[in-house]
């Protein structure tokens, strides 16, 4: 019971956290600092490694994200796993209402660089605002949910090290991604991984 909510606890923190830094936002005290991560990313970034980038954009979309989610929940063979589609459905109510509340408009055009041919049907709905970052959400989401079955698993240390390794690489690389590819400024990721991670500790209660 204890340790349960100690997971509410540092979920309303988070949750608070990004409340806070949503008002930031929406006073638009960041922009100078998105803009500058957006071009220093790009100038830095060669363009060579879009594609590989590009895919990080099709791997954090709802459709695949959510499947995975409903296989972990499905192998546990708990019903009550499966109620981790409440926090994570939650997140993406707040992401919408974030979206349609919050004058935040994306990247101009001139910054885009995802160059694959294929999105899926997610990404076709657009608010005309970029913040928070709905794949930075649910990758951070992700993130915790397999950090916490593979500390709760028998495998030995070293092999939970690096497979714990192989998800912060992971993670850092999609959300660098978000903005490399011009597809969300700096604030829009910050915001979705806090949105992410309040959402992930409040799912601890159903693993």
């Amino acid at each position: 019971m204890k340790k349960k909510l100690l997971w509410v606890v540092i979920s309303l923190l988070f949750l608070f956290a990004f409340a806070v830094f949503t008002f930031l936002v929406k006073e638009d005290i960041l922009n100078n600092i998105d803009f500058d991560t957006t071009v220093r990313l790009q100038d830095n970034l060669p363009e060579r490694f879009d594609s590989f980038l590009s895919s990080f954009s099709l791997i954090g979309s709802f459709e695949i994200l959510a499947g995975l989610i409903f296989l972990v929940a499905l192998l546990s063979r708990k019903i009550i796993s499966f109620f981790v589609f409440i926090p994570f459905v939650g997140a993406h109510v707040i992401e919408i209402i974030g979206k349609a509340f919050v004058h935040h408009p994306g990247p101009s055009f001139m910054f885009f660089r995802y160059n694959l041919d294929f999105l899926f049907p997610s990404s076709y709905v657009q608010t005309g605002s970029s913040y928070p970052s709905g794949h930075s959400m649910r990758t951070v989401f992700v993130t915790f949910i397999f950090f916490y079955l593979i500390m709760k698993s028998k495998l030995k240390m070293p092999f939970k090290f690096l497979l714990i390794g192989l998800l912060v690489l992971f993670n850092g690389v999609m959300l660098v991604s978000r903005v490399s590819l011009g597809e969300h400024w700096t604030s829009d990721v910050v915001g979705g991984a806090l949105l992410g991670t309040s959402a992930a500790f409040f799912s601890y209660l159903f693993l």
